[in-house]
């Protein structure tokens, strides 16, 4: 995916693509049962994907009913686990790695292979959302706002507010973010290739 394309799950075999990356980006080789009483956010991370390929993919009537339905599920779990997440945002391999406070506006636009901390915060100003390139790795409590790039393999620090344009394999920290280092988000997100 290149920056600016939307995110979209189009097929069912796209759907299942997605499940199995987002299950390997969470370290889960396998969906258990015991992961249903376990593991909320990858059952969260599961119905994200279901309600994005009903929402994109079924536009029958039995299909939109079953939407309606998913919905329902999708917005009771998001509030019980404190995500604002609209679908149709992240691409696959998304990883959040805790319950807490993460919204997202639903105009943004964000890439393959990302790691999300709680406390986050990704959202417009101006009427323009970020665009968040693959393999990016966002740390508890970062903020970044309005229509700006993220590029590829960047690591966002803790707490750091993100206002402009970051390039690709960089990390950025700090009020506001800056560069801080060019080692990027290497060694921080599971290798899904490997798997």
């Amino acid at each position: 995916m290149s920056k600016g394309d939307r995110v979209l799950i189009t097929s069912k075999g796209q759907y299942k693509e997605y499940v199995k990356t987002d299950m390997l980006a969470n370290n889960i080789l396998e969906w258990k049962w015991t992961h249903r009483f376990s593991r909320p956010i990858i059952r969260f991370q599961l119905l994200l994907r279901k309600v994005e390929y009903y929402k994109n993919c079924r536009t029958d009537l039995l299909g939109k009913i079953y939407f309606k339905f998913l919905m329902v599920r999708f917005v009771k779990m998001s509030v019980n686990l404190g995500f604002s997440i609209p679908p149709n945002v992240f691409g696959k391999g998304l990883s959040i790695a805790h319950y807490g406070s993460i919204v997202v506006n639903g105009n943004c636009n964000i890439g393959e292979n990302c790691r999300i901390h709680s406390a986050t915060n990704i959202g417009e100003a101006k009427g323009l959302s970020p665009s968040i390139g693959n393999n990016v790795y966002i740390a508890p409590g970062a903020k970044i706002i309005g229509g700006i790039t993220i590029g590829d393999n960047v690591a966002i620090g803790a707490n750091a507010v993100v206002l402009k344009d970051v390039p690709d394999n960089v990390t950025v920290g700090g009020i506001p973010a800056q560069i801080i280092s060019d080692k990027g988000s290497k060694g921080l997100l599971v290798d899904i290739i490997e798997q």
